[in-house]
């Protein structure tokens, strides 16, 4: 067991626990840029370790109450196919060559960004939001938004593993704007956990999974969660959102170029 993967695995562990996001934002390229691992296989191993903690927290959100379940299964309608679909495009398109990996590598890289401006702008977009209340979807128009969102959301976590926290999160925001932080948080995480599982498996059909490494990643994450959400408490918010949309801004630089 490395050592230095169970530090990774704590370090995102904690900031995530800080933050509320960065998980697949941060594993996968920290995975690709400083641990030398493929993009595939970077891609496959974070979603099966999604999978496992998004799971922790949302039997914690569940007896909460801050899970709102039909909203959580219009996404799945929509993500859950997408997610299958876009696993059976990897296969087709050769999920594990070095084209594919380059694809994957600029879909990890346009998919932090997407991330870092969430990240950002989410509170001026909520304002503007609440500003405009006739804007607001509403009956089938809002499920219909919320089901192809999820579909996009399926594709762009199966190809890269990232956007299920961050830009989920804000698109939450955007078409349930009376849902309470906790709520968007327990949503968010509650849809995500059958989806990276999806995924997970999709990637594990591919071989592109690395269960060695996706142990000492865990051993070193559950810890660093507690001790993050603990953290969070002393930490203002809005300092770790800017640390940690600097932080991924330096990382999608670093993958393009």
């Amino acid at each position: 067991m490395s050592m230095t993967y169970v530090i990774a695995g704590f370090a995102v562990g904690v900031l995530v626990g800080m933050t509320g996001v960065g998980g697949g934002s941060l594993m996968t390229p920290l995975l690709t840029l400083l641990f030398g691992v493929s993009p595939s296989v970077a891609v496959g191993t974070d979603l099966a370790f999604a999978s496992i903690t998004k799971g922790a927290g949302t039997i914690t959100h569940r007896f909460n109450g801050n899970v709102k379940w039909p909203i959580v299964g219009r996404l799945c309608l929509g993500a859950l196919p997408a997610a299958v679909v876009a696993a059976i495009g990897l296969r087709y398109f050769g999920g594990l060559d070095a084209g594919m990996g380059q694809v994957i590598r600029y879909s990890i890289a346009i998919s932090v960004m997407l991330t870092v401006i969430a990240l950002l702008f989410r509170s001026k977009l909520l304002a503007w939001i609440n500003a405009h209340p006739e804007r607001q979807l509403q009956g089938r128009s809002l499920s219909a938004v919320t089901i192809i969102s999820g579909a996009v959301l399926g594709v762009l976590v199966t190809v890269s593993s990232i956007g299920a926290g961050a830009i989920g999160a804000t698109l939450l925001v955007f078409l349930y704007p009376r849902l309470t932080p906790s709520e968007v948080a327990g949503t968010d995480i509650a849809y995500a956990v059958p989806l990276t599982a999806i995924a997970a498996l999709g990637h594990w059909w591919l071989g592109s999974i690395n269960w060695m490494l996706l142990l000492t990643l865990l051993v070193g994450s559950l810890p660093g969660i507690t001790l993050g959400a603990m953290l969070s408490r002393a930490v203002p918010e809005r300092f770790l959102r800017v640390l940690l949309a600097t932080t991924l801004t330096g990382v999608a630089a670093k993958l393009v170029l």
